[in-house]
């Protein structure tokens, strides 16, 4: 029961540099169309948004996976 109260609390993206948006149109181009992390720096680049691949990778590895978490909940309901 902990586990499934600690899963459902909102993502914070707290002392980020970026906005949350900006991090999970990042996390989502990765992760949905399976670039690599210098794929999504070049197509944040064409956008204006200077970001480096090492920042969308820790993005990746901290934020993917409490998003699919939270896609897998809302799917199920």
């Amino acid at each position: 029961m902990h586990v499934l109260v600690w899963a459902m609390k909102p993502i914070s993206y707290a002392r980020h540099r970026f906005p949350r948006d900006v991090i999970r149109h990042a996390v989502w181009l990765y992760l949905r169309f399976t670039l690599s992390y210098r794929d999504v720096e070049d197509l944040l680049a064409e956008r204006g948004l200077t970001v480096s691949n090492e920042s969308i990778r820790r993005w990746v590895l901290k934020f993917g996976p409490i998003m699919a978490r939270n896609l897998l909940k809302f799917t199920r309901e």
